[in-house]
């Protein structure tokens, strides 16, 4: 069975990091305080960097705030307005999984089992989320963890940025924090830190019995929530304004068969309302209730927007066998996460040309697909040509769907549209330097030593000129290189070239290279 993975994503300023995003005119230097009234005073809400550093803290009356420090800028707070930015916020973090649920009032929680190969690993993953979060504006600290309780616990009270526990280390990683950091309420934990238990650890060690009796069962809820010995579901969001379908069950079903069978009643329904809608889906969940109330999901993305049944079905097909239906599933969802406008009246063969590595016939765009969802969109790759002269440039490794063609607009070919002498199957990164004998300076090969055997050349044809590219930073005015393609007393054939025109200095070092076999 795979290991869950909970991300839990901390926003510690997220109402005044709010505020200010949205009165980016108003400068404060002396500390931002967001109020509300708690029904007999006003208590500060929120409190940013500057005003935290001037003794201000989240819950004491706003009159003892302003005693300490009086210029404070204090204004009132909008949590309804701040809650549903919030879930806005959610919304985005769907581009990293599609298991997400808002953790109120200022965090979320990112389930991201199976997604961390999509970005090269879980540090690799967090690193780009918090990059991503902290140019939107926010201060942000990340934990991952086997739990939401246990990642919770660290992205808040470990002191770090970005925490990543290791599978199964949940247990060491949260017995050195703090007992608050179990999310019990403020008056057990006043109670515990009474009885002389400060962190987590000594509540571990503790007798469980007198702490049930003495604080009820929340205690020990909560702390075997983060250890893993009791499920804590996490109810995901739902995208919203998505195209979706459904269907429950009278009774669950758990086997792939029936699992296929649901897949093929909902991919039709979801391509007609695409093909409705004139959209392509690129990005489609399939969400699997389960009687435990947990939800599993399945994600497949698309090379180029596609309303295709047969293809999408296919894609889901060979998912199946990642689904773990645990004591059944008893209702089944499937979202289009993101879509795109298509071409009117194109096929979805057609269609995948957008992807930029020209029109794919269907088998083959369908095989493209498939594999991005087996082994990651980031695995699989095209050659792009490229605006070059030098063959060693002419072209570059790109994702599929990633990018556009070359710069100014056209296809590579029309550069070089005219007729060009036969290319070598095989090119040498870099070119091999080689020692040529020639009857003069500009003329033809004769012999050349390779691997150390001197090969006579029994024929050869050229010169080839081809020319730096100017528009290059690296391109250098006047720099040439004559090929020739030679074939020696064996009858194996070679691409040579000479840097330079054999004459002029500007042009070249006179120095041959073997560049290629045919």
């Amino acid at each position: 069975m795979t290991t869950r993975r909970f991300l839990s994503v901390w926003l510690p300023r997220w109402r005044t990091d709010l505020w200010r995003r949205r009165h980016p005119d108003i400068c404060i230097s002396s500390g931002l305080v967001l109020h509300a009234h708690d029904g007999r005073k006003p208590v500060v809400l929120a409190a940013d960097a500057t005003a935290q550093g001037r003794g201000v803290r989240v819950g004491m009356t706003l009159a003892h705030a302003q005693s300490l420090a009086p210029d404070l800028h204090a204004t009132p707070a909008t949590p309804n307005e701040d809650d549903a930015a919030l879930l806005r916020f959610a919304d985005w973090c769907f581009g990293f999984s599609p298991i997400v649920a808002p953790d109120r009032p200022d965090g979320i929680w990112i389930d991201t089992t199976g997604c961390d190969h999509l970005h090269g690993g879980e540090a690799p993953m967090l690193a780009a989320l918090r990059e991503q979060i902290a140019a939107r504006g926010y201060a942000v600290r990340l934990a991952l963890a086997d739990t939401p309780g246990a990642a919770h616990a660290m992205a808040r009270f470990s002191g770090g940025d970005i925490s990543i526990v290791p599978q199964g280390g949940q247990r060491e990683a949260i017995r050195r924090l703090p007992i608050g950091a179990l999310r019990i309420d403020t008056t057990t934990v006043a109670d515990l830190r009474r009885m002389g238990l400060q962190t987590v650890g000594a509540v571990l060690e503790a007798p469980r019995p007198p702490l049930v009796r003495r604080f009820g069962a929340s205690l020990m809820t909560r702390l075997d929530q983060a250890l893993g010995h009791m499920r804590e579901p996490i109810l995901p969001l739902q995208p919203r304004e998505v195209i979706q379908v459904q269907r429950g069950f009278v009774e669950p079903i758990g086997t792939a068969d029936a699992i296929g069978t649901v897949i093929d009643t909902l991919t039709p329904e979801i391509c007609a309302a695409l093909s409705q809608r004139g959209l392509g889906a690129r990005l489609l969940d399939l969400h699997c209730h389960r009687v435990d109330d947990t939800v599993q999901i399945v994600r497949v993305g698309l090379a180029a927007p596609v309303h295709d049944t047969g293809h999408i079905a296919r894609l889901l097909h060979e998912r199946i066998e990642t689904i773990e239906p645990g004591f059944g599933i008893e209702a089944m969802r499937l979202f289009v996460t993101q879509a795109e406008r298509v071409v009117a009246g194109g096929s979805d063969a057609a269609l995948l040309s957008r992807a930029d590595c020209g029109p794919i016939d269907p088998d083959l765009a369908c095989l493209v697909d498939r594999l991005r969802n087996r082994v990651g969109p980031d695995k699989v790759l095209w050659l792009e040509p490229r605006h070059a002269h030098w063959p060693e440039q002419a072209q570059r490794v790109r994702r599929v769907g990633e990018g556009k063609r070359g710069a100014y607009g056209k296809e590579a070919g029309d550069l070089l549209s005219h007729e060009r002498p036969p290319r070598p199957v095989r090119l040498f990164s870099p070119p091999a330097p080689v020692a040529v004998t020639s009857l003069l300076p500009d003329g033809a090969p004769m012999q050349f030593v390779w691997q150390g055997m001197a090969r006579r050349i029994r024929a050869a044809d050229g010169p080839e000129r081809l020319h730096g590219d100017w528009w290059d930073d690296d391109g250098r005015p006047g720099a040439c290189r004559d090929y020739w393609i030679a074939e020696d007393e064996l009858g194996e054939r070679f691409w040579l070239f000479r840097r330079g025109d054999g004459i002029h200095d500007w042009s070249g070092d006179r120095a041959w290279f073997l560049h290629g076999l045919f």
